[in-house]
């Protein structure tokens, strides 16, 4: 199956259970269409660098995912339609690359940044 990572933005006025719930909800939807989540990460709230909708900060969550298209579209869909979700960004990738993503690593981990002077 192909392999996809998503990136989903939700409004700031909602708690940090209920951000995470949506990962959740946007999960089940995959699994019912016969894909999997590989890997999930909640972000936490990030300020944006301009307004969404009035807002500017917002949830970011985060979603690995093994899935068929059809499963990818449905989800895709329903964030769309969701009240809570701002944007969607959906990328299909050749491989997942392992461990956590850049937003989860620290910065004394990343060794492919320059120097500062």
């Amino acid at each position: 199956m192909p392999l996809y990572e998503h990136v989903f933005i939700s409004r700031q006025d909602l708690s940090n259970t209920q951000a995470e719930s949506l990962i959740e909800h946007f999960g089940t939807v995959l699994a019912d269409n016969g894909g999997t989540v590989t890997l999930s990460e909640y972000w936490g709230v990030k300020t944006m660098a301009y307004k969404i909708n009035k807002n500017r900060k917002g949830h970011y969550a985060f979603l690995r995912t093994d899935a068929p298209a059809a499963a990818v579209q449905e989800m895709e869909r329903l964030m769309r339609l969701h009240d809570d979700v701002m944007r969607v960004l959906t990328i299909k990738v050749d491989e997942h690359a392992e461990g956590p993503s850049i937003q989860m690593q620290k910065r004394d981990e990343r060794d492919n940044r320059r120097e500062r002077r």
